[in-house]
């Protein structure tokens, strides 16, 4: 019995990574080396991969001791304060930032200095993107990442502006919006999903349920990932998670006749086409 094995069409980097990543490349082919503020995209394969061209990966801490270097800004986009650094200590940013983010934290910065209204953001605390958000309204919107923590808020102003990071579940955040309706509070709601990230959600729930398995390729840092993975698994039980072809086992494939590779806006291409090839090797 021949074993099925194909690559979601869609899956894999989202364009803004895709911006981040080339840059990234002729760059290092220019110079043989180049800081990144941070990791280039949330997949560990694909870091370790630019690292050996020679990309450095720095944090702030770092940036700060920094001094007439090139530094990268990834596509998940940065504070001002960041900018204020490398004015101060002569580094030349090359902003990859994703056009989706700037759009956002442009609205944002907008919102906050021209409204009276508090600003809400629904996003992950801590992710990279943000932090650039947070940084817009110097540090003074609210962030929660799910309905039971902007429950806890609670007492809600009478009108605030809700926005969200990029890469945020539609159904969730809709759900938000109809939550505050019902308390009566009046919301100047802003769309700002990915919609190349939101239509892979609808594409996967019909993707993951054509094949006997699923693998889903993702790095483990990547939220995005992990809520991809989720409508995976609820659409096929049979879904599998890794992170690199040394986790495949055979026995997940011994009943299958089909098996679907996935995975995240943060996946390489390359990442997908090995762990095919090591699937078709059992």
């Amino acid at each position: 019995m021949t074993l099925r094995v194909e690559i979601d069409d869609n899956s894999g980097f989202c364009f803004g990574v895709v911006y981040a990543v080339e840059m990234a490349e002729e760059l290092l082919n220019e110079y043989g080396k180049l800081y990144c503020l941070g990791d280039i995209v949330h997949n560990e394969e694909e870091v370790k991969r630019l690292q050996s061209k020679g990309l450095v990966t720095i944090n702030h801490s770092d940036l700060e001791n920094l001094r007439n270097e090139k530094v990268l800004i990834r596509a998940h986009g940065e504070s001002p304060d960041t900018y204020k650094i490398a004015m101060k200590n002569q580094i030349e940013l090359i902003d990859a930032s994703c056009p989706v983010v700037l759009k956002l934290q442009h609205r944002i910065r907008e919102s906050y200095h021209n409204s009276e209204n508090p600003v809400y953001i629904y996003g992950k605390h801590g992710h990279p993107e943000v932090i650039g958000l947070l940084g817009q309204t110097n540090g003074n919107a609210i962030v929660f990442q799910s309905l039971d923590e902007l429950k806890e808020k609670e007492p809600f102003p009478s009108q605030l502006t809700l926005f969200s990071q990029t890469t945020k579940d539609m159904r969730n955040y809709y759900e938000i919006l109809d939550y505050l309706k019902s308390k009566d509070v009046t919301v100047n709601f802003n769309d700002t999903l990915c919609r190349q990230v939101s239509n892979r959600d609808i594409e996967l729930r019909e993707f993951s349920k054509k094949y006997d398995t699923i693998i889903f390729v993702s790095g483990t840092k990547s939220s995005n990932g992990k809520v991809l993975y989720g409508v995976c698994k609820d659409n096929n039980p049979n879904t599998y998670f890794i992170s690199s072809t040394s986790e495949l086992k055979p026995e997940w494939f011994k009943s299958s006749t089909s098996v679907g590779i996935c995975g995240a806006t943060s996946t390489p291409q390359w990442l997908m086409e090995e762990v095919k090839s090591q699937i078709e090797k059992f």
